[in-house]
C-alpha cells in the first residue's frame, strides 16, 4: 500500500490506527484527514515521542497496510 491509498481511504483507516494508537482520539483523526505528516505530528504528541520514533512507527504501520483494511466487512 502506499500514502495515497490510505489517504483516500481515510475513513475505513482510522479505525485501524485507533488499533495501533489508542491515544489518538475522533478529534486527533478528524483533523489529521489522511495527511501523513499531521499523523506522525498527533503520535509524537500524544505518546511523547522524538519526531523519528513517531516516523518510525507510523512507517512500521504503512507497510502493514492491507487491501483488507479498505473493504467493510
Amino acid at each position: 500500500m502506499n500514502w495515497d491509498q490510505i489517504k483516500g481511504n481515510w475513513k475505513q483507516v482510522t479505525g485501524k490506527a485507533k488499533e495501533e494508537w489508542g491515544k489518538l482520539t475522533d478529534d486527533d483523526l478528524d483533523v489529521v484527514a489522511g495527511r501523513r505528516d499531521q499523523l506522525a505530528g498527533k503520535i509524537q504528541q500524544r505518546y511523547g515521542l522524538a519526531k523519528h520514533e513517531a516516523e518510525t512507527q507510523l512507517a512500521a504501520w504503512e507497510r502493514k497496510a492491507s487491501e483488507s483494511w479498505f473493504t467493510k466487512s
